[in-house]
């Protein structure tokens, strides 16, 4: 007779930690459609039952990883870039955490990034991670310019902003694709191209489109 397999008694939170754990690496290699709750249950070495039990319907298991992962991604950058820091070394402290995010969570970064961008029922889930990241930076800069005794209309930090945190998700896509790649280096060079546009931004340099 078939015995049914015995799975070792964890507390449930150590359980669903290894369901998300599981859903994260299937999810990123296969994408959400691709990806089978069966696959999911043997990765994480319980029942498909009990994924359902603990996490609900594979929708709302693809939710819960966008929520974790989101979470850890936003506390490492909370964690790293102090606001009583200057705002140089913020920024950079925050590019060097995200980036080593992504480094040390590839499969988090690539359901965050590639995953969720590609399905529509998970689009309002992601714009509500990436606002919140825009309006990070742009305290940053708002910060760095009232030091310097300058003022910026909101609309101009905002688009400042999401073209920062746009070029920063590209960097961290293209390191994603290279492991061999350091993260510390490569925050270098996100610093090097944000820094030095926004102290510009700082001293009043503008670029004019030519006159016609």
């Amino acid at each position: 007779m078939a015995s049914t397999p015995a799975f070792k008694r964890l507390p449930r939170a150590v359980r669903e930690q290894q369901m998300l754990d599981a859903a994260v690496r299937i999810f990123s290699r296969h994408g959400y459609h691709g990806a089978s709750m069966d696959e999911i249950a043997e990765r994480a070495g319980i029942s498909k039952p009990m994924v359902y039990a603990y996490l609900g319907t594979k929708e709302e298991l693809f939710v819960a990883c966008l929520h974790r992962e989101g979470t850890r991604m936003m506390e490492a950058i909370a964690g790293a870039a102090a606001p009583d820091l200057p705002a140089d070394e913020r920024l950079w402290r925050g590019l060097r955490a995200f980036f080593g995010f992504v480094g040390a969570h590839r499969d988090g970064w690539a359901v965050l990034y590639r995953q969720a961008r590609a399905e529509r029922a998970f689009a309002d889930e992601l714009t509500v991670m990436r606002a919140s990241i825009v309006e990070v930076v742009a305290g940053m800069l708002d910060h760095a310019l009232r030091a310097e005794g300058r003022e910026v209309a909101e609309t101009e930090l905002e688009v400042i902003a999401y073209a920062l945190v746009g070029a920063t998700e590209s960097l961290a896509d293209w390191l994603a694709d290279h492991p061999e790649a350091d993260p510390e280096k490569t925050a270098t060079r996100m610093m090097n191209v944000a820094w030095l546009g926004a102290a510009q931004l700082l001293h009043g340099t503008t670029w004019n489109p030519p006159a016609v």
